[in-house]
């Protein structure tokens, strides 16, 4: 069989089309340091600082990523959040070093710019990394100001995805006077203030006529909080049951809408499970789930299931987001549920309609079971295996064109 002259170019073009179909999904550096827990305190401060969304941001990207034993050291200092973060940021290079090019640098060393410098707080040349190749193979890191002394080092390569994001680990933190100066933390929060003007009135003012509660949530906020506020139109329809709860019980459910820790979006989504609220208190719990579902965040009580539907604040310490529920604690709505579903009619039971004259119709069956609670137990799961099958689907639909172009090309 003869192949045409135009054969190689539909190879060419099937390759393409394989390789866009599996290079679709960015990097993902909280993923990625998820599956070496050496580097778990790392891991955890990119998120804190916001560092890590603006890494996934990037389109080319270098992470020298410290061990615990050495972020232990960085910790002993106290830093504030916002010096930290400036900090950490020079570890992040705005350039792509593999291992191999680590070791093959034009003239032996070179000057990278690190994202501390794109902040434009780094005075002069503080924002870039010395990069130098030394005796015995190593190579060598320090900041420009530090008069050419390198305590840090290249240990090994974690991941490499040419030419997109490369991660390494350093021996050392790298760090400068610079980095490490006193930050203006941002002007004094006020939740009340900052609910009120995006849609949560309702809620602030219930917070602002509990003043003991109002005072609650003010002093967590510098120590980390995280607030989910109803929207108005929601809270006015929960009122009359407001009303109806007794003064401490009040307190006590405005209280629960409050997580006495920050909590970006990121690690709503990756820190799923129990969490306790500024109500609890003892062995009053009054805790709920949080829980993926799909590209959703899902609260979930012993009674009712609420959703994040938009983000009102969100800068460490304070994140303060919008759902579309009240959240209602067992500790005060025990057995009630927002919208109680029909008993099942017994297994197996049928009835007949009739018609006037007596004839019998279509049986309807009234024995059907109801969808159990395990059922809606793992939604993130059956997202994740749709989206797997489509996935699939998308991917096989581009092999078959491609398939179907080289199958011409040779007839």
């Amino acid at each position: 069989m003869k192949l045409s002259p135009a054969a190689p170019l539909s190879v060419t073009l099937l390759l393409f089309l394989l390789f866009l179909s599996t290079t679709t999904n960015a990097h993902n550096i909280t993923k990625i340091l998820a599956k070496h827990p050496e580097f778990s305190t790392f891991n955890h401060y990119l998120t804190v600082t916001h560092l890590a969304a603006e890494i996934n941001r990037r389109q080319t990207i270098t992470v020298c990523a410290i061990d615990n034993s050495a972020m232990n050291e960085l910790l002993e200092k106290h830093l504030p959040t916002y010096t930290l973060k400036n900090v950490l940021s020079l570890h992040v290079f705005a350039d792509y070093f593999g291992a191999k090019k680590l070791h093959q640098i034009t003239k032996g060393s070179t000057l990278t710019a690190t994202m501390f410098q794109a902040t434009g707080e780094a005075p002069g040349t503080s924002g870039y990394i010395n990069i130098t190749n030394m005796k015995g193979g190593k190579v060598g890191f320090a900041n420009e100001d530090n008069d050419g002394h390198f305590a840090a080092t290249f240990v090994k390569s974690l991941v490499e995805m040419p030419y997109n994001i490369s991660v390494i680990q350093i021996s050392q933190i790298l760090t400068s006077p610079a980095a490490e100066a006193p930050v203006a933390a941002p002007s004094d929060l006020n939740v009340t203030t900052i609910m009120a003007k995006q849609g949560c009135k309702a809620f602030s003012d219930l917070l602002k006529s509990h003043s003991d509660v109002s005072k609650t949530f003010a002093e967590n906020v510098q120590s980390g909080l995280t607030v989910f506020c109803p929207t108005d139109g929601v809270i006015n329809a929960f009122m009359p049951k407001f009303k109806n709860l007794t003064k401490d019980g009040q307190s006590s459910l405005l209280l629960y809408h409050g997580i006495p820790v920050y909590n970006s979006m990121g690690m709503l989504k990756s820190n799923n499970g129990i969490m306790n609220t500024l109500a609890t208190e003892g062995h009053n719990k009054y805790d709920f789930t949080i829980q993926n579902d799909g590209d959703d965040v899902t609260l979930k009580t012993k009674v009712v299931k609420a959703t994040i539907s938009g983000t009102l604040y969100d800068e460490e310490p304070l994140s303060v987001y919008k759902i579309d529920k009240v959240l209602l604690p067992r500790e005060l709505f025990k057995g009630v549920a927002e919208e109680p579903a029909p008993a099942p009619a017994p297994k197996g039971s049928s009835k007949k309609k009739k018609t006037k004259k007596g004839d019998n119709e279509d049986m309807e069956e009234d024995g059907a079971p109801e969808p159990s609670q395990e059922d809606d137990e793992d939604p993130a799961d059956e997202s994740a295996n749709l989206n797997w099958a489509t996935g699939v689907k998308s991917t096989g639909w581009l092999v078959t064109v491609a398939l179907s172009i080289i199958c011409m090309t040779i007839v």
